[in-house]
This record gives structure tokens, sequence and C-alpha cells, in this order.
């Protein structure tokens, strides 16, 4: 351990001395992660219907068929907040869910246009038939730490239009850490601070839907007995401190299914705008509202080290294309480049190349990759994984592919003001390497 301290220490100092006489250069800088292996890639087996079906606790979805186009103004479930009623849009329906316009009914045009998710077309469409940004490692935002996977930090993100937080735990001292791979490397503090953070927008932001889906990266460590000693179970805590409980929709169902998703304006008259997800050890029973992911939604190859971003199936094995059909999915879209140091293989994020990456059209363009899922599946993807999402050939370009997938126009304002957490110098990497090599050695 004294040993362990001291490499950590040595390498810091070597980054202090080393500061004052590097200049700050875009590099290959982002996350160290450890290369996904085999083991972690479940194989599932989706369960029958009637056997996904929660006995109690479920919420009651309103009849909103018979709704009209006047303004009016209803009770929620569960804050007892007025709020204005979402009307209007356009359904569209087919096989290519949020990208067809071959089928489309149009409602008059409505008194409110207020917008779901920044879009009057959202309010009617379902929570699965609407194509969202998704921030990958959305804690992971430190000035000058090569750590990083983004630049600006959640409420910001959240205020341009990510969606989706993805985000990887680790136990510290019983409580639930936002760490990458290992907390020496980049410690972005606790859960329930983030999801405080998180529950204070979604108070000032009533007509938003967004996804959290948590990555447990202590999913393979076990007690004596195989037990594994961290599961959705020790989410509940964090969840519940930091107010967001209240706001989390429970399905009827563990196992949903395209068509069994309710519309955002009907997430949002509950005042249940928020899906969490786990991936890995998650318990339904005393967990019912925090869903295992690969029930509900599945993955293209993770973390790629080319350029070609296939939409294949990734995680889980053992899906069926019929099961694929049926499920949400998530194109993960962050171009890395491979280190190794002894028997570690560190994902490093392509930070050079993100204007192509996050691009709208082109090889290897997020835009290529949306169109290549949409041709493959009929429907694009509901999630899109990215890194920097604020670096783009032009500010807010992830947005605006994913804007073109729902078939609308992206006309808002990109992004906040960034860290210094992306203008990371090769000194930072650097230290990076070394604290690698800290925690192989020692």
């Amino acid at each position: 351990m004294l040993l362990h301290l001291l490499c950590l220490a040595s390498a810091s100092l070597t980054l202090a001395r080393q500061s004052e006489f590097s200049q700050e250069i875009k590099t290959l800088t982002g996350s160290e992660r450890l290369i996904t292996t085999d083991s972690a890639v479940p194989t599932v087996s989706l369960p029958e219907d009637e056997s996904s079906i929660f006995v109690s606790g479920t919420a009651s979805i309103p009849d909103l068929s018979t709704t009209s186009n006047a303004t009016a103004s209803i009770t929620s479930t569960s804050t007892k907040e007025s709020l204005t009623q979402i009307v209007g849009g356009t359904r569209t329906t087919g096989a290519s869910g949020n990208m067809t316009t071959s089928s489309t009914t149009t409602s008059a045009t409505p008194t409110n246009t207020q917008p779901c998710n920044n879009y009057p077309e959202f309010c009617s469409r379902r929570y699965s038939n609407i194509t969202e940004v998704c921030a990958h490692n959305s804690p992971f935002v430190r000035k000058n730490n090569a750590a990083s996977n983004q630049a600006i930090g959640v409420t910001q993100q959240l205020n341009d239009g990510i969606r989706m937080l993805q985000g990887q735990t680790h136990m510290v001292n019983g409580t639930l850490h936002y760490c990458h791979t290992s907390c020496d490397l980049l410690d972005a503090g606790t859960v329930e601070d983030y999801l405080r953070e998180v529950t204070d927008w979604l108070d000032h932001h009533p007509f938003d839907v967004i996804t959290i889906l948590f990555g447990n990266g202590d999913y393979a460590q076990t007690d004596a007995n195989g037990k594994p000693l961290v599961t959705a179970v020790d989410f509940v805590a964090p969840i519940e401190k930091s107010g967001l409980k209240r706001y989390i929709y429970q399905p009827p169902k563990t196992h949903m299914k395209l068509d069994d998703w309710p519309t955002l304006s009907e997430l949002i008259f509950l005042n249940k705008r928020v899906v969490t997800l786990i991936d890995y050890n998650f318990d339904h029973e005393a967990v019912p509202w925090l869903l295992w992911e690969f029930y509900n939604m599945w993955e293209t190859p993770f973390s790629p080290t080319g350029n070609s971003f296939p939409c294949d199936l990734g995680r889980p094995e053992g899906l069926s294309r019929e099961d694929q059909e049926e499920l949400l999915y998530m194109a993960n879209h962050n171009l890395n480049v491979e280190i190794s140091i002894a028997d570690m293989h560190l994902l490093v994020p392509n930070y050079v190349q993100l204007n192509q990456t996050n691009g709208v059209n082109g090889t290897g363009s997020l835009g290529e990759m949306v169109q290549t899922c949409t041709a493959r599946y009929a429907r694009p993807p509901n999630f899109l994984l990215v890194d920097f999402y604020n670096e783009g050939p032009f500010n807010g370009s992830v947005f605006a592919v994913a804007a073109e997938a729902n078939n609308v126009t992206y006309d808002r304002k990109c992004c906040g003001t960034a860290s210094d957490a992306a203008q990371v110098s090769a000194t930072h990497l650097s230290l990076v390497i070394a604290i690698a090599v800290c925690l192989v050695l020692f």
C-alpha cells in the first residue's frame, strides 16, 4: 500500500512539475476503461409476458384519447402541481417508427404548443418512438483530467438536450461513487450528489422525460458464498436521498416491448418522468422500478476502436432478431484508442477525430451509423451514446442527427460553456497512464 501511494504521489508530482512548461493541446484524451471481457456480456432469455407483470405498485396511465385542443389544467397524481394539458402533434404509425412519414395522422393544430423533450411533436409519441442523445459517462467532467468523457456538467448537459445519462459506479467505503474503472483515476463524487443535481433540474423542467442508465462497475465482486456484493438494492439509498425517487416511473412489466411504453405526455401527466435502468445485478423483487437494461434494451458493440460502428447485436447475447425488433436499442458511437500496459488494456476516447465521429455525414460519423441502423432495423436507435457531445463539425451536430432520425428540425442553441476537461495536454494523458501503471504494479 505504501509503495502504491508513493507511486501515485510521484506521478502527481511529475504532473505538477511539467504542467508549467506544457502547452495544452487537443490530443487523444478521455477515459481509461478496461476493455469489456466476455464475462461482461450476459446471455438473456426474455421472460414470457405473463411472468414479467408486476403484481402491484404500478402507476396507472390516464386516458388521453378524449382530450380536446383547448388548453386545460390537470393535477399531477404524485406532487399535486398544476400542469398544462399537452395535446396535438403528429402520431406516426408503421414499422419504421419515428423515422416514417409514409403513414401519419395529423390532429388539428393545438392551441398549446408546449414542447415535450424540446419538441411539441414528441408529446404524443411513445417513449419507445423517439431518438435521444445519451451522454456516455455523464458525471466524468474534470478540469485537466484525461479521464473525462464529457466537457460540460450534467445540468448543462440536460439544458442542451441530453436525455439519457449513463455512468459507471463503484462502492467506496459503503457509499456509491461515480468512478472511472478505479477511483484513483477519476472520482466524480457520490451518486447521491449527482442525482440531487439531476432532481433539481427535473423540478424546474416539468415537461421533460429522461433516462438514467447505471453502470454497476462492481458487478463481478462477490462474497464468500458467491453472492454479488453490489446490486440494485445498493442504489435505493442514493436515489431516495437525492429526491429522485418521486419522479421514477415503474412500468407494469419487467420486460417492456416497444408498444408497452406510454407516451411522453402520459409520463408527464403522471409526473413520473424518469426511467431507470441498471446493466448488472438487478433485483426486480426488491427494486421493481430499477429495470434490468437487457430485459428492455439491447446495444450495438461497445467501445469500438474502429470507425465502422456496426449495427450488430453487442449486448446481450441470446436475443433473436424478433426479440431485437421488439425492444429499445442503443447505438454505441464512441470512438476509442487502445493503450496496453502490462496486462491492463485501456480504452482512451479518440478526441482528435471527434469532428468526424460526432458528425452528421461521412465515414465513421454518427449520422452514417443512424442511417445504417435505420435501414437494417426499419427504425432508428432509441439512444445515441457519444463522448464530448458538445464537440463536432458544428455546435449541436449530435442533436441534429437525432432530430433527423425523429423527423423534426433541430433549431436550438448549443452548447453550454465547456470546462477545461476537453482541453487535456499530453502531460495529463501521461499522468493517467502513469497512475494505471501504479495500479498494475502495486
